[in-house]
């Protein structure tokens, strides 16, 4: 079991949709939460609306940083350090999207998404892992989705970046395991968060409509799945029916996965 009563939690990407239900979660289970994001404004004004309730955890104090760079991350890195307070939980839940068809999306955003969504989660790992191994003790949470299983079309390069982490998960998963160094990987389904509005490109965006209300989940339940998932050591945790579903299907029946995505990726288009 990973004890959360007085853990010091790095958490990233803390503004966001996961970012503030994991927070409120984190805290009212008794950690000592470290948030960092790229809006200072934010970070401040939810700290002030946070800091109004009582719960059993402690907000430590936030850090600016932006996790597009290496500096950034290196940044983070020091001045967590300068803190005192060795890190048992890292949280990479910082991630962004997009949407529209490879050719026709703007090559520096899907080359930011893969710098925020995979390469800041790898470079935060390998920074923070040393320490934890040298403790015998951490536990690295890294936030997939469900397209780090399946592919659908117009989130190509999303979902590469959600492949990618799911891979690096397991293989630093293998790397750390003798240390008591614990990796949850998390792959939920598409949630109400801001991430569904993210921007949309070319032609498949001139035809796409919102995803219905009764095919997203809820973030405060996919969180607390996630905290029971990092609670129990999971390796991998699947937080709703759907991720469970369609996880299974790309396992065992990948064809009648990839005609169940084209029959709601047809539907999700607009009548021309």
């Amino acid at each position: 079991m990973t004890e959360l009563n007085n853990a010091v939690v790095l958490l990233t990407g803390a503004t966001g949709g996961f970012g503030q239900e994991l927070t409120k979660l984190l805290l009212a289970s008794g950690s000592r939460v470290i948030r960092t994001d790229i809006d200072a404004t934010v970070l401040e004004q939810q700290s002030e609306q946070l800091n109004q309730h009582t719960h059993p955890g402690k907000l430590l104090p936030h850090i600016v940083a932006n996790l597009a760079t290496i500096e950034g991350c290196k940044s983070l890195y020091e001045q967590v350090k300068l803190l005192n307070h060795p890190v048992d939980i890292l949280i990479n839940n910082a991630g962004i999207a997009m949407y529209g068809r490879m050719d026709e999306t703007p090559a520096d955003r899907w080359e930011l998404m893969m710098q925020i969504n995979l390469l800041a989660p790898m470079r935060l790992s390998s920074l923070w892992v040393a320490d934890m191994i040298a403790r015998h003790h951490g536990h690295i949470v890294n936030i997939s989705s469900v397209a780090g299983w399946t592919a659908p079309a117009g989130l190509t390069a999303y979902a590469a970046s959600k492949f990618g982490l799911r891979g690096f998960s397991e293989g630093v998963r293998s790397e750390v395991k003798n240390f008591n160094v614990k990796v949850t990987a998390v792959y939920p389904f598409f949630s109400r968060t801001p991430i569904l509005d993210s921007d949309s490109f070319g032609s498949l965006a001139q035809g796409k409509t919102d995803l219905p209300n009764w095919l997203t989940t809820d973030p405060h339940k996919i969180m607390q799945a996630t905290i029971q998932g990092i609670q129990q050591n999971k390796a991998e945790v699947f937080p709703d029916l759907q991720a469970q579903v369609l996880t299974r299907l790309k396992r065992y029946m990948p064809g009648l996965l990839q005609w169940g995505s084209d029959r709601i990726s047809q539907q999700l288009q607009k009548p021309s």
